[in-house]
């Protein structure tokens, strides 16, 4: 029995050693405006490369209005994180709806909803946790969300947002507490432009647990 229990633990010092932190930092100043380059890879909706502000984005086009996405740097198999710096606009009293994700298309998103004036954590069709945010039309915010495997079978999810122009908040917003994920899969963007207006997507910082490429 303990030969067994050596073995096993052994096999997860290898197989925790044999994943790699991969980091992002993820820009468009060196793009070409018009179609997005082979790094952003469109899942739905119309997306592009834009100038906003002097500066180079990722842009999502609200042609089709619809939940646009696009995923980025390489898949997870363990911790991820995603940051960016979001600009939205609105147009009446029609607003937009946007965020990051990890851990791919059924993964964690952690969404600004100017209608309800909130953050929102939303997996699937469910909304996980919500807390009160004040979003201002055409000014650029962070947003900011972290997944991490605990002991065991346990994840911790967290989710930030705030002024693009101030210091991010020490605490977390938004904190949730999971046991069912494989922690598997790629981060991406998102926004849901009702407004008919674009939303600008700069300054994205990933880091993921990742598989070694194959030599």
């Amino acid at each position: 029995m303990k030969r067994l229990l050596l073995a096993a633990s052994l096999f997860a010092a290898c197989s925790l050693h044999a994943q790699q932190l991969q980091t992002f930092n993820i820009t468009a100043d060196d793009w070409t405006e018009g179609e997005p380059p082979k790094e952003v890879f469109v899942v739905d909706g119309t997306i592009k490369i834009a100038a906003r502000d002097g500066n180079k984005a990722i842009v999502i086009d609200p042609n089709p209005i619809t939940d646009a996405s696009a995923q980025l740097g390489v898949s997870a198999a363990g911790n991820a994180s995603i940051e960016a710096r979001i600009l939205a606009i609105k147009r009446g009293r029609s607003t937009p709806r946007f965020g990051v994700s990890v851990h791919g298309m059924s993964g964690h998103r952690l969404i600004v909803n100017a209608a309800k004036k909130s953050l929102d954590l939303v997996k699937g069709d469910q909304t996980l946790a919500s807390v009160p945010f004040a979003w201002t039309s055409e000014v650029w915010v962070k947003v900011k969300l972290e997944a991490k495997k605990g002991a065991g079978d346990a994840w911790t999810i967290t989710g930030k947002a705030w002024a693009a122009d101030a210091a991010e908040p020490a605490e977390p917003l938004i904190k949730h507490e999971d046991s069912k994920l494989k922690g598997q899969g790629k981060c991406a963007i998102w926004a849901t432009p009702f407004s008919g207006e674009p939303v600008f997507f700069d300054d994205i910082k990933i880091s993921v647990e990742a598989a070694p490429a194959a030599p």
